[in-house]
């Protein structure tokens, strides 16, 4: 087993190795002897209907700096795209220019969404070799791309529905974010910056009866280890149910939780995510911060909206004895709808946003971890009712 080691990234926004260990699991892990070794995540690539606006959100509301650019003005004609950074965590937002750009369809089918979930790797023909080898499908063959900045050599492949793994070894580049891109600032006033510091996980949402070949894919191709599973009671109300697995990179810096729609009374938030996004893809992202509470409330400020918690959540005194001492009172958590749980590692404090755009598609969690590793098992039900509550509001349960 050798030290997680840190990356540029990490260094540059002053994560080490403790505080990453806090924030989303870090863990030890020999590269050596990893068939298809991940760093990291490398950035969140989505399909905007209006990038410019979207960076806007995200600059202003999430606290997000806008890094980089590549558009019209730096020689890309057929679309935008802005680089945003928050800790180690980065988003590309892309949003087409030309009405007949790919990009366009895309969007017009799916509405905004995660296309791509760029990992970074030590080994780019390596990794693609092991998962060639293993079944899976190449998008685009290993390849460099230059600049005055360097080399980044480029990969990529298909997993499910349109999302990607594009596969990137920037080792050779020091550039902004990749060639082709420019150094673009966007200063924000006012507020605690940044909110969140790292990714903590991305959920795909699969076809029913899919799930476990989708866990396959990232064991075999991938050589991502198993960190969970809910079935069952885990994960039901007594309206509807799905299933989900969770599988991690040998550091733990990637998670992909993967759910599946599981028959019960009524249509699950799966059925809803699947119908409106029209196929598999990224159902929400889970974002790392030090401080929950004083996000939360800079994102209600801003105007993010979050799902309502029942009073009766935090009056169970069953909870209560569960969670035991946390770090700030029931009733501060209670005051924001923060929700929280506990398993032998230790607790977490998470909350999850409306979806962010006008589908009932995309949204996002907040998590703050206390020596947990978990997902909030505890807190299934409770969320699920909440999400219920809303697809009840907009007719879709």
């Amino acid at each position: 087993m050798t030290t997680a080691r840190l990356t540029p990234h990490e260094r540059a926004a002053h994560l080490g190795r403790g505080r990453l260990r806090r924030l989303v699991g870090l863990v030890d892990h020999d590269d050596a002897a990893d068939p298809f070794p991940v760093v990291g995540m490398d950035a969140v690539v989505f399909v905007c209907g209006n990038a410019t606006q979207s960076a806007h959100y995200f600059t202003t509301a999430w606290g997000m700096s806008l890094v980089a650019y590549a558009g019209p003005e730096t020689g890309q004609r057929d679309h935008k795209s802005f680089v945003l950074e928050s800790g180690s965590a980065r988003f590309v937002l892309t949003g087409a220019v030309d009405p007949a750009s790919p990009l366009a369809d895309h969007h017009r089918r799916h509405g905004d969404g995660v296309v791509d979930l760029a990992l970074e790797v030590l080994d780019v023909d390596r990794c693609v070799a092991h998962a060639r080898a293993h079944g899976a499908v190449v998008l685009d063959e290993p390849h460099d791309e230059c600049d005055e900045h360097g080399t980044v050599r480029l990969a990529a492949l298909a997993t499910y529905g349109s999302t990607r793994h594009t596969l990137v070894d920037r080792s050779r580049y020091r550039g902004v974010y990749l060639p082709g891109f420019v150094p673009r600032a966007r200063e924000v006033v006012g507020g605690p910056r940044p909110l969140f510091q790292a990714l903590d996980h991305a959920v795909g949402n699969v076809e029913m009866g899919r799930m476990n070949d989708w866990v396959r894919y990232y064991n075999e191709v991938m050589g991502f280890t198993n960190l969970a599973e809910f079935v069952g009671d885990d994960i039901a109300t007594e309206y509807s149910a799905l299933m989900s697995k969770v599988v991690a990179n040998g550091n733990h810096r990637v998670k992909f939780p993967l759910n599946e729609p599981a028959v019960g009374r009524k249509r699950s938030q799966i059925d809803e995510y699947l119908d409106f996004y029209g196929e598999p893809g990224c159902q929400h992202l889970a974002v790392a911060t030090d401080d929950i509470l004083a996000a939360v409330d800079a994102l209600r400020a801003a105007g993010v909206e979050f799902l309502d918690t029942p009073d009766a959540y935090y009056d169970d005194p069953e909870l209560r004895a569960r969670i035991g001492r946390v770090r700030v009172p029931v009733d501060r958590l209670k005051s924001r709808g923060i929700l929280v749980d506990r398993d032998e590692d230790g607790y977490l404090l998470q909350i999850f946003t409306k979806p962010l755009g006008d589908r009932p598609t995309v949204f996002f969690e907040l998590i703050e971890r206390h020596g947990s590793l978990g997902f909030g098992k505890g807190n299934f039900r409770a969320l699920f009712e909440s999400i219920e509550r809303e697809q009840a509001a907009r007719g879709n349960l």
